[in-house]
């Protein structure tokens, strides 16, 4: 924590700034989980001044104590009816008007004309503050490796536990079952199950239906199970006892082709348009992508984002990767129509000689819920 606020504080005195407000709401917004340990549950303003003690307000009130601990090196304080209100409060009760004050996340614009108030002139540090996540320390690695093993282990449990009969529903609370125990908690679980034969959907759904699940079935699932707020991401596909027709293994084959290709390239000073075009055997196949293809992760969502719009128009953007990055490459191939699709990805470590994979969950299109005669 020492380490995250002195680099911050590095940023503030580069763009001028006397003071920092980091702002998150309904766990969004990354800032003061990093900065604090608390990882925000309605709403929660910090304050930073050089020199002084931070200072962070918490909702609801009964949060606070729990936040107290969580975050024993700040001043933790009741937030009241709105944590951003009494942190802008207290601002506007120092001595001097502060002539800059830098602001980091998700600040709703209703909070303009009291956030005017407490400084001549605000800055948004959003820029400069994911720049500082980009490259993981190695107290985040090992705990990124953690949220892998569980996300792993969730991804298992549902290979062991989708069969026939059973629901969407009931898969993801097999996939919540391996980690929640564990000290796990969800960042993401989404899963989708369709007839291989006549496909409805190519990507998992964020909110499950109560379907249930058939023979001949591909069932698509992306997981993140999360340790401390540092997720794995698992991106993998199933055939529900039985084979995976044509279409769906040249998905699956030209998925991994392209998983294959980026990750040889993935590795220090390789850059955005390096993994663009190793992706390029997906439209080469007469095939797209609806998800992103490559995203940084790993407290947040992360630079470079490969979207869909760049592989279909080999437009990337400008990055280059560096040792101590963490993203997920994900090609998930789907029919133009929309229609059919598969997913395939995980999250995996830039080293000084290339890349890691910080899962253990095989890679392929595999079958599962086998049915079998006695």
């Amino acid at each position: 924590m020492r380490r995250r606020q002195e680099a911050l504080a590095d940023v503030m005195a580069e763009r001028g700034a006397g003071a920092c407000l980091v702002y998150g709401a309904e766990r969004a917004g990354s800032g003061i989980a990093w900065l604090t340990g608390w990882p925000v549950t309605r709403e929660a303003a910090l304050l930073l001044v050089p020199g002084e003690r931070d200072v962070m307000f918490v909702c609801f009130d009964n949060h606070v104590p729990n936040a107290r601990r969580m975050a024993p090196g700040t001043n933790v304080r009741p937030g009241g009816r709105s944590a951003l209100s009494a942190a802008l409060d207290l601002l506007t009760a120092r001595p001097a008007r502060l002539d800059r004050l830098g602001v980091i996340g998700p600040v709703p614009a209703r909070a303009w004309g009291a956030l005017s108030n407490a400084a001549g002139e605000i800055v948004f540090l959003d820029p400069e503050y994911t720049r500082l996540r980009l490259v993981k320390s190695e107290e985040e690695i090992s705990w990124l490796r953690k949220g892998a093993r569980m996300t792993d282990d969730a991804v298992t449990a549902l290979r062991e536990g989708a069969r026939p009969g059973v629901s969407e529903a009931e898969c993801g609370d097999i996939l919540e079952a391996a980690y929640v125990p564990a000290g796990g908690q969800t960042h993401i679980r989404y899963l989708c199950a369709t007839p291989m034969s006549q496909p409805e959907t190519c990507v998992p759904r964020q909110w499950p239906s109560a379907r249930l699940l058939a023979a001949g079935d591909a069932l698509t699932c992306e997981v993140s199970a999360s340790y401390g707020g540092y997720p794995g991401q698992l991106l993998r596909t199933f055939a529900v006892d039985g084979e995976p027709p044509p279409l769906y293994a040249d998905l699956h084959a030209t998925a991994e082709a392209a998983f294959t290709a980026m990750a040889d390239r993935l590795r220090p000073g390789a850059t955005a348009a390096d993994l663009l075009d190793a992706a390029s055997v997906i439209t080469r196949a007469g095939y797209t992508v609806f998800d992103d293809l490559v995203h940084g992760f790993g407290g947040g969502y992360l630079p470079p984002v490969i979207s869909r719009s760049a592989v279909e128009s080999a437009i990337s953007p400008d990055f280059t990767f560096a040792s101590g990055m963490t993203v997920v490459l994900q090609p998930n191939v789907i029919t133009p129509d929309e229609r059919a699709g598969v997913q395939t990805g995980e999250l995996m470590l830039v080293t000084p000689e290339g890349c890691e994979s910080l899962h253990s969950f095989p890679r392929g299109l595999r079958r599962t819920g086998m049915i079998r005669s006695l």
